[in-house]
């Protein structure tokens, strides 16, 4: 799944994701799924990029960007 949003991500990022509540995060790794949300699988560092309007279809917006 592509997205439209416009994100200011770290060098550092690989990934992004929406989370349920609407929150984007960049990811260095690959996250791991949650019932709500995607988070870190421990071996690299994460960060809140901007919030935009909920989704039903936030567990498809795991992208890998690099």
């Amino acid at each position: 799944m592509s997205t439209s949003v416009d994100f200011n991500t770290p060098e550092w990022v690989c990934w992004i994701a929406q989370d349920a509540d609407g929150v984007w995060w960049g990811y260095q790794c690959e996250p791991n799924l949650s019932h709500i949300s995607w988070y870190e699988n421990e071996v690299g560092d994460s960060v809140r990029l901007k919030k935009t309007e909920k989704s039903l279809d936030w567990v498809l917006t795991l992208q890998r960007i690099k």
